[in-house]
């Protein structure tokens, strides 16, 4: 079939095609969907959610425990939407020069570099700040000190075309107590009803795993909520590292090539690649048959392509390095889900380091029972990843997989209406969402095979509890009948034999009754027979 394209003149095509180039601001203002930015109830909480973000990493870096301060306020007496977001936290503060770029231009921050952080993209902070401007129209502001002898306060917008800050104020106070950290101020539109449950479900899990951290949250009604400090450790920060040749494509080799110091190819790789030595240096180049003295300036787009396959068929690379990771750890999660939930039973698994792709991680997990957990037919389940909480998307996750696909609960006596809940942490330098929003993580097999074996011996150690726990119950209910019917049958027998009762304590506290139960279990004999 000919459909005619031959009879298109190329110059009535291209005048009916526009072609334009807009900025990584302009992109996200057309697309904030994509980042999570769909409504004004999940809006609210993603603003949020990537500024508290912010604050955590901003302490962490410094390794002091986080003082972080929220407040939602409203604005507007005839619109409860429009509402004032203040986060005030104690962290490593930003230098004065460099606020204005770091909160006014999208795809500009710090975590592009090789190593964990709670941010990816550099859009989280910037895009809550963005959707305030384009929402309300209304300048937000920022107040930032290092610590220094100076308070840096600015009052700014995005030019969006441009993807650049627009100061329209900026105003330097002296630093008479040395304060430091970030203060940010921002007006948006808010649905604070709606998100209410998922901003406070937020702070909740915030709190599981940063029990070192002091977390308030004033909210639009003056409601007080406090998150207190429960130990005062800090955890190691994540280091910057270099890319593993496993983790690498040719873009990526690429990049490298135009950056490096290095003349040669093999110093090339030494310099530029984690677990390689000059030995395997040698031996990746042979294997590409590319010479080994070859100049980096020399190398053409064939012998990357060369590299990177080698890289992929080498098969004697030693695994990724792990200090680009910090995890939760075991002792954080144990004293923030017992602060949270006072749990009856609580067993918490750190695995060894793995690697997807060249690429290392950490996967934790937890499972709690009995306490403040609430009895449901299905398992509570706290997700994380890199310490962020994940709320949404739950049933598109590698964890919520692995509980409903891979784990059998019945044969862990898991059944429904327990109050068990489950916790799984992923950390690593490229966690593997499945969106930019940064709610769900894909299911690689590795990670998916890491979660597995930590649940499953967490699991185990609650088949082990609940089984106690029956042999407890069944005990009990075998005491409850010598404690029910022995003093009722030495009573009646002493009446026929006309004499006095014995005193049957002896016998049931030798086999652990106590005068408690029998008092109890009388009471309950009495009224049914009564009724």
């Amino acid at each position: 079939m000919i459909y005619g394209w031959e009879h298109l003149a190329t110059g009535a095509m291209t005048s009916q095609v526009r072609f334009e180039e807009i900025s990584p601001a302009d992109f996200f203002y057309r697309n904030r969907d994509l980042a999570g930015f769909t409504n004004p109830a999940r809006s609210l909480y993603m603003c949020i959610r990537e500024l508290v973000e912010n604050s955590l990493d901003a302490t962490e870096i410094i390794r002091v425990p986080p003082n972080v301060w929220v407040q939602l306020e409203p604005t507007d007496d005839q619109n409860e939407r429009i509402l004032r977001l203040t986060v005030k936290d104690n962290g490593v503060g930003v230098e004065g020069d460099k606020i204005p770029k770091a909160f006014g231009t999208v795809l500009y921050g710090s975590k592009y570099g090789f190593k964990q952080s709670r941010g990816t993209f550099g859009v989280g902070g910037t895009m809550a700040l963005l959707y305030g401007q384009i929402t309300t129209n209304q300048p937000f502001s920022i107040t930032s000190s290092t610590g220094g002898k100076e308070v840096h306060e600015y009052r700014m917008m995005i030019d969006i075309v441009e993807n650049k800050p627009k100061v329209l104020e900026h105003r330097v106070h002296p630093n008479e107590k040395r304060w430091r950290g970030t203060i940010v101020d921002v007006t948006l539109e808010g649905d604070y009803s709606g998100s209410r449950s998922k901003v406070l479900d937020y702070f909740t899990m915030t709190a599981v795993v940063n029990p070192n951290a002091n977390i308030v949250f004033v909210d639009p009604r003056y409601r007080l909520y406090v998150f207190r400090r429960v130990i005062d450790d800090v955890p190691e920060p994540p280091k910057e590292g270099k890319p593993h040749p496993l983790g690498v494509d040719v873009e990526t080799v690429n990049r490298l090539l135009t950056n490096t110091r290095s003349r040669d190819l093999r110093s090339f790789l030494v310099t530029e690649f984690q677990r390689i030595g000059a030995k395997t240096a040698t031996e990746v180049l042979r294997s590409a048959g590319i010479d080994l003295d070859r100049k980096v300036r020399d190398v053409t787009h064939e012998e990357v392509t060369r590299l990177v396959e080698a890289f992929r068929t080498y098969g004697k690379f030693r695994a990724p390095e792990t200090s680009t990771i910090s995890p939760v750890g075991v002792k954080f999660i144990d004293a923030g889900i017992r602060a949270i939930y006072r749990p009856e039973f609580l067993h918490v698994v750190q695995r060894p380091p793995s690697s997807y792709s060249g690429i290392p991680f950490v996967v934790e997990a937890a499972i709690a029972y009995g306490g403040a957990i609430e009895p449901s037919e299905e398992i509570h389940l706290l997700r994380f990843a890199n310490k962020i909480p994940l709320l949404y998307d739950e049933k598109a996750d590698v964890s919520w997989k692995v509980i409903s696909e891979r784990i059998d609960w019945s044969s862990y006596k898991v059944q429904k209406g327990l109050p068990v809940l489950v916790l799984t942490s992923v950390c690593s330098p490229k966690v593997p969402y499945k969106t930019v929003g940064k709610e769900a993580i894909s299911d690689r097999p590795e990670i998916e095979r890491e979660l597995t074996i930590a649940i499953r011996e967490c699991a185990r150690h609650l088949r082990l509890y609940l089984s106690k726990l029956e042999k407890r119950e069944a005990a009990k209910r075998r005491l409850s009948v010598y404690a029910r019917y022995l003093p009722m049958i030495a009573k009646n027998s002493a009446y026929i034999a006309e004499t006095d009762p014995p005193d049957v304590m002896p016998l049931l506290s030798s086999i652990g009754v106590t005068s408690r139960m029998v008092e109890e279990e009388t009471k309950a004999l009495a009224e049914e027979l009564a009724s």
